[in-house]
């Protein structure tokens, strides 16, 4: 809302006056105040230009102007309320009037500030030329040399031997639920705190997910109830086909010891590294310490193809026994012939065009993002519940999102009560995950909590705040950002006891 000084004008003011104050005011309209300084009308442009085709005279004054009933609103509303009014008048400004009819502000749809978004696609000046080369090659459809190229440079560039593109992450994780064997009656064990297209390919395969809770260094996978699951099985005679490991929010789990875990149960690990891509672990990249490894290429990821994913592998033989069956598991035959059921997963040649310009780009992604975490820390933590997602000495996180809890006792509101109020100043911030052992869908499944009496994902997902954190973010937009949290948590703050 901007202030309304200089653009008020009463009746008796003449037409010449009115054309040379819009002039000056330069926003295209005015409002129309009685004697008292009571808003009447708002007056456009248009208005006054068709007093001059009417035959007015610029001397003449502008009490001839209809009376009509402008749409206003209060001075207390939101961006998202004033949008929402001006699209159902089909209106470019609307004026703010109080109770008393006095116009105190005014809204112009042109200078309402653009929607600050969760994580946007941020293309680079390379996707265009490999795009442009499947055309001009015609290898539009699935498969095709940037498909075959943009396989050998993800696995050239995380250090791993073999990769198979796909058309998402989830249909990654599905395939390699597959390979490692997961069929019906089988158990899964998988992180709770996570997306679901984490645990829906279990099943898929019409096995038996079993959630393990985080642990507070890493917010990532518990060793601790990772172990007690195990013994658990053990007794039971139940041991699982494989452990999904997700590194969550672009920061590795402590691979180290829950490799060990598996490895003494002699269990495979699909490390679900979906948001960690350009992470690391001790020096390796997430998503390379697994039997199997995952990532994303959805269009909020650190990079993106629009959708799309990558399965990894040293194993050859798993990687083609991949391809092989996201190709409709296609025998090689002179006809179409199927001897196992197969799937359409392949990743299309133009969309691994988009991939490969955005890989050259992946290491300036990281540092942008880690860019905006440390602003939003060195800005926020100083404030009275404001606790970020902490990097532990293993891990260097991508922040793919930065996230961060907040106490609803120390700033007077809840995390969907921020969220929600983020919102109508047109921030889109979100709550961390819904952990998957409280999703309707899997609430018969068990769960290892990270002590017997202590659910870390479940406090993390009460207070978790996801921010605003593209790679493509302007100063200014995080400034706005800040500005609006601290404002928003200042005013319902609960006041500081004396002494």
């Amino acid at each position: 809302m901007i202030p309304i000084d200089g653009l008020t004008i009463t009746r008796s003011a003449t037409l010449l006056d009115a054309l040379a104050q819009m002039n000056k005011g330069a926003k295209g309209v005015l409002l129309l105040v009685d004697a008292t300084g009571r808003f009447e009308r708002t007056i456009t442009d248009g208005d006054l230009r068709r007093l001059l085709l009417a035959g007015h005279p610029l001397s003449e004054t502008i009490s001839s102007l209809q009376a009509i009933s402008s749409s206003v609103v209060s001075p207390d509303a939101d961006v998202a309320a004033v949008l929402r009014l001006l699209d159902e008048k089909k209106i470019d400004q609307v004026p703010a009037v109080d109770g008393a009819g006095f116009p105190v502000g005014l809204w112009l749809r042109r200078e309402v500030p653009s929607p600050v978004l969760l994580s946007t696609p941020h293309l680079s000046e390379f996707e265009q030329e490999f795009v442009a080369q499947a055309f001009a090659t015609n290898w539009i459809a699935p498969l095709g040399p940037n498909v075959d190229a943009f396989e050998r440079e993800l696995a050239a560039l995380v250090g791993v031997k073999h990769a198979a593109a796909v058309s998402s992450g989830t249909a990654a994780i599905h395939l390699g639920l597959r390979l490692l064997g997961v069929g019906p009656g089988d158990v899964v064990f998988c992180s709770s705190f996570t997306f679901a297209a984490s645990a829906n390919p279990i099943l898929y395969q019409g096995a038996e997910p079993v959630f393990i809770d985080s642990e507070p260094e890493s917010w990532n996978m518990s060793p601790a109830a990772l172990r007690r699951a195990f013994r658990d099985a053990e007794r039971e005679g139940r041991l699982p086909r494989a452990v999904i490991v997700v590194s969550l929010y672009g920061q590795s789990a402590d691979l180290d010891e829950i490799k060990a875990i598996c490895e003494h149960y002699g269990t495979p690990i699909l490390e679900d590294a979906a948001e960690s891509l350009g992470a690391t672990y001790k020096g390796r990249q997430s998503g390379t310490l697994g039997t199997l490894g995952v990532y994303s290429f959805n269009g909020n990821k650190i990079i993106t193809t629009s959708g799309g994913g990558m399965l990894v592998s040293d194993d050859a033989n798993l990687i083609e026994q991949a391809r092989f069956l996201a190709t409709q598991a296609r025998d090689p035959a002179p006809h179409y012939q199927h001897s196992v059921m197969g799937y359409n997963y392949r990743m299309s040649n133009i969309l691994a065009g988009v991939g490969r310009g955005q890989l050259r780009v992946l290491p300036e992604r990281v540092d942008a993002r880690r860019a905006v975490y440390e602003r939003y820390a060195e800005a926020l933590s100083d404030m009275d519940g404001v606790r970020f997602m902490p990097e532990p000495s293993w891990s260097r996180s991508t922040r793919w999102l930065t996230v961060c809890t907040v106490d609803p006792s120390a700033i007077g509101m809840t995390r969907a009560q921020l969220v929600e109020r983020l919102s109508a100043e047109r921030i889109e911030a979100r709550a961390a995950w819904k952990p998957m052992h409280l999703q309707p869908l899997f609430a018969d499944c068990r769960y290892y909590a990270h002590e017997p009496a202590k659910s870390v994902c479940d406090a993390l997902f009460e207070n978790g705040l996801c921010l605003p954190s593209g790679s493509n973010m302007t100063y200014m937009q995080q400034e706005r950002v800040i500005e609006a949290f601290r404002a928003l948590t200042a005013t319902s703050r609960p006041a500081r006891l004396a002494g």
